[in-house]
């Protein structure tokens, strides 16, 4: 492993272990002295001796190398200790001193100076401004918590410290462990993306959980996570969803694209699952640290009461999952167990008047059943049921099958032993059915994570010479906002486009309309008009007889609507009849070109029904896009009509992933609409910009 020094270290030196009780440096000596089997060394020039051990001078000073460095200094002479650490020979160092990019420019230089030493040096720093380190597997507790945290398959790291100390009060209540439990702090040096790939191949870390404020290296992270997914579950909770910045754009894409749009993204492509909040990272942990994935959505549920079993029924649907229809045999077998006032179909309700024995068997049969992928085992207090014995009742079960068993054991809280019985079988339980429901959603998805097509890019034969060239063009002529000019572009990347050609006057525009010999779009070229119909610059299906009236007309509607816009005339198009979609682009600072699908037209910021991923796009990817968003059915085609060619949307999508990895001059890009029917798709407009 990358890190061992840092999670299993032999020695540990403690840079600024104070005299007094309370000092941060303090409570880390005295945490590693009750937790810690290894070898200590304070370091303090002005104490000869703390908790018996002998103080050194420098952390030079020590006889031996130390395995890993704690430094909690003032943050002016973090940098000088840093150096001695190198000096001296150790490698792995944690930094909770503050002071740094936290409180402003000052300490922003300071940092720096942390991170150059650093990387010249070939130090593994985790903050500064951390909390610490807990490795359970090694009995390391190297943070100034007021508990160790208990040991377990999972491994957590968070960029809040005081969140750190929340959640290990809270775990160590509801008995939960962890095998390392990082405070990320600043994250100057390590960083998010190098412990995803040191737990990846820490074999006790079976699931990894994070708390993130943001993510620096999106491009890397994607490409990680990508990797780790396939045998290790990401959950992670990121925190701000902001959408600064996007009521500036110029295009569609631009104003619906927010930073949280992008994270949203390239999570989903990475296969990292996303929590909605804490208490969905720790019930989504708890369980794909202890079961594995079903073979399928479908959910047998068994309750003694009717209420509850309705709630969990109503809840698969919003998460994702199927009510299992159970087979004929399993039926027949239940028919033993059954009362007369039981439901005869799943949910199976045994009503209150079922003991133990009858809810062994029930939930025996119900696992039994190859219909069933995994099941939630429910039940309401009722006079004739034991918990503890039910709970020894669903963990004997659990010990049979490779099916996830779910508790959904309404009432207070559990007994001991009841809990005991589900913790060592490792069956989570839930107060709410919901929840419950929930927390099984994790599971489903991370089975999809782990099977789905990881191909990667098609990568398309294009005229690239000539595309550079026009780009070079176009980026020389200083226009703000390119239109009707970047057509060319999109042709030489093989996107189809309905051609268009501007006119600067009624007389052209209707010699124009003749050439084309059928029904026209108008449409106003202007960069300073993004929603042109509501300013009256678009009319569609005019008659090439009545297009010369028509250019007149728009032109003095727009003087009204838009007075102040430049306008460089009106094009006209063939109409191309067609369901309206949109590809766009969008360049996320983080993650680079972000990538939308959607419908199109004047309805796309109404309805915002779009999807996204972060470029490089692949087939099975771009597909995927185009199947998710809600109009899909329409794509299809419904109530007999005929459905769009989807291949040639999905080979769009891809095409535009292409462009924006090729020319990362692009801020900003709409293709909208793309006129889509069962004969292909090809593209009426095009807006882009280039990043400032």
């Amino acid at each position: 492993m990358r890190f061992r020094s840092l999670f299993n270290p032999t020695s540990v030196a403690v840079i600024g272990a104070s005299r007094n009780k309370g000092e941060v440096g303090r409570e880390v000596l005295t945490n590693l002295i009750d937790s810690f089997d290894g070898e200590i060394f304070p370091v303090n020039p002005k104490a000869d001796q703390l908790e018996g051990l002998k103080c050194y001078d420098s952390i030079t000073q020590v006889p031996k190398r130390v395995d890993l460095a704690v430094i909690s200094v003032p943050s002016t002479i973090v940098p000088k200790v840093l150096t001695e650490c190198s000096d001296s020979g150790t490698k792995d160092v944690i930094v909770l001193s503050g002071g740094f990019k936290e409180v402003g420019e000052e300490g922003a230089k300071l940092e720096e100076q942390l991170k150059t030493i650093a990387r010249n040096n070939g130090l593994n720093v985790i903050g500064p401004n951390s909390m610490g380190v807990i490795s359970t597997s090694s009995d390391l507790n190297a943070t100034f918590a007021q508990e160790m945290a208990l040991p377990g398959n999972i491994s957590f790291m968070s960029q809040s410290g005081a969140f750190c100390t929340a959640v290990l009060d809270w775990a160590n209540e509801v008995g939960m462990g962890f095998n390392h439990f990082v405070s990320l702090g600043n994250k100057a040096v390590l960083d998010e993306i190098d412990l995803i790939e040191e737990w990846d191949r820490d074999k006790k870390s079976e699931v990894i959980l994070a708390y993130l404020e943001g993510i620096q290296n999106g491009t890397k992270f994607i490409e990680t996570a990508s990797e780790v997914t396939k045998n290790t579950p990401i959950v992670i909770v990121k925190a701000g969803k902001t959408e600064a910045g996007a009521s500036a754009a110029a295009s569609h894409t631009g104003t619906l694209t927010g930073s949280d749009v992008a994270y949203d993204a390239a999570f989903k492509q990475s296969g990292v699952i996303r929590a909605g909040n804490v208490e969905e990272m720790f019930d989504f942990g708890s369980i794909l640290a202890h079961q594995k994935p079903p073979k399928s959505r479908k959910v047998g549920i068994l309750t003694n009461a009717g209420g509850p079993g309705v709630m969990a029924t109503d809840a698969l649907e919003g998460y994702g999952l199927e009510l299992a229809e159970l087979q004929r045999s399993t039926l027949d077998n239940l028919e033993g167990v059954l009362s007369s006032l039981a439901s005869r179909k799943n949910p199976i309700d045994l009503t209150g008047k079922a003991n133990e024995e009858d809810y062994r068997e029930a939930l025996n049969y119900m696992i039994e059943d190859e219909n069933v992928g995994s099941v939630l085992a429910m039940s309401a207090p009722a006079a004739i049921f034991s918990y503890p014995e039910l709970t020894e009742i669903i963990a004997e079960a659990r010990k049979k099958t490779d099916k996830p068993i779910v508790g959904a054991l309404m009432g207070g809280q559990l007994e001991p032993e009841a809990q005991n019985n589900l913790k060592e079988a490792g069956v989570p339980n839930y107060f709410d059915p919901a929840r419950a429901v929930r927390a099984l959603s994790a599971l489903v998805e991370y089975g999809d994570i782990q099977r789905r097509d990881r191909s990667s890019s098609n990568h398309f034969t294009i005229k690239k010479e000539e595309a550079d060239q026009k780009m070079e063009r176009l980026r020389e002529s200083e226009i703000e906002v390119i239109g009707l000019e970047g057509m060319e572009v999109l042709e030489d990347y093989g996107i189809p486009t309905i051609p268009a050609e501007i006119a600067k006057t009624p007389e052209e525009a209707a010699d124009l309309a003749e050439d084309i010999g059928s029904l026209v779009v108008l449409k106003v070229d202007s960069s300073q008009i993004v929603h042109k119909s509501d300013a009256g610059g678009v009319k569609v299906g005019v008659e090439p007889a009545d297009v010369a009236w028509e250019y007149q007309s728009m032109m003095e509607t727009l003087e009204q609507t838009r007075p102040e816009a430049k306008i460089n005339g009106i094009r006209v198009q063939e109409m191309v009849k067609g369901e309206e979609v949109i590809v766009g682009l969008k360049r996320d600072p983080q993650f680079g070109p972000l990538i939308m699908f959607g419908l199109g037209g004047i309805y796309v910021e109404v309805l915002k029904d779009v999807s996204f991923r972060v470029a490089p796009v692949s087939r099975k990817q771009a597909r995927e896009m185009v199947e998710s968003i809600d109009g899909y059915p329409i794509l299809k085609g419904v109530r007999g009509k005929e459905g769009v060619d989807i291949d040639s949307l999905v080979d769009i999508v891809q095409r535009v992933s292409q462009f924006a990895a090729d020319h990362p001059e692009i801020g900003e890009l709409d293709l909208n609409p793309i006129m889509a029917s069962s004969e292909g798709a090809r593209v009426a407009d095009v807006r882009f910009r280039f990043a400032e």
